[in-house]
């Protein structure tokens, strides 16, 4: 299977980007505490832990793209182009959750996340959005997903998280 000339830079500056981002998490782990907790390791551990992983793969992927490129890749699936109208709609799922979470609570801003970013994974597959009964079934999802993850972390394992009410139930 032959690839475009381009490709062996292309996969070079995907490395390069890899490992850079395992530069810059590495820079923001220096500033983190490595005091010991509880299990004998400090709270910079993970970011280091991950920092490392990230810029190793950064180096393997820049040396397979210098060596040849990655061998028996298949050709790209989907579509010619991004799906900007899906792109749209589960960023403002994202983007609403961020601003609501501390006013309506974990709960429902989560599920309003859940049911933006449906509709745009919808409006991708081809599918008509805006449906009632997919809306419908889309937001008792939400609620069936958010729900129980709110309860977890709240109720079991006492991390708190914005509630609509101060019982710690909703």
């Amino acid at each position: 299977m032959t690839q475009p000339p381009d490709s062996s830079l292309m996969q070079t500056l995907v490395g390069a980007g890899v490992t850079l981002i395992g530069f810059a998490l590495a820079a923001g782990a220096v500033s983190i505490p490595s005091a010991a907790g509880y299990g004998g390791i400090g709270p910079n551990f993970l970011p280091w832990l991950i920092a490392g992983v990230l810029a190793l793969c950064g180096a393997m992927i820049i040396r397979e793209a210098r060596t040849g490129g990655f061998r028996n890749m298949e050709p790209p699936s989907g579509a010619d182009r991004g799906h900007w109208a899906a792109a749209a709609w589960v960023s403002a799922g994202l983007l609403a959750n961020a601003a609501l979470i501390t006013t309506i609570g974990f709960i429902l801003s989560c599920t309003l996340c859940y049911l933006l970013a449906v509709q745009g994974l919808r409006s991708a597959a081809g599918q008509r959005i805006g449906q009632p009964r997919t809306l419908v079934i889309d937001l008792v999802t939400g609620l069936a997903i958010s729900g129980p993850v709110f309860w977890t972390f709240t109720q079991f394992l006492a991390i708190n998280l914005p509630g609509l009410t101060a019982t710690g139930w909703l």
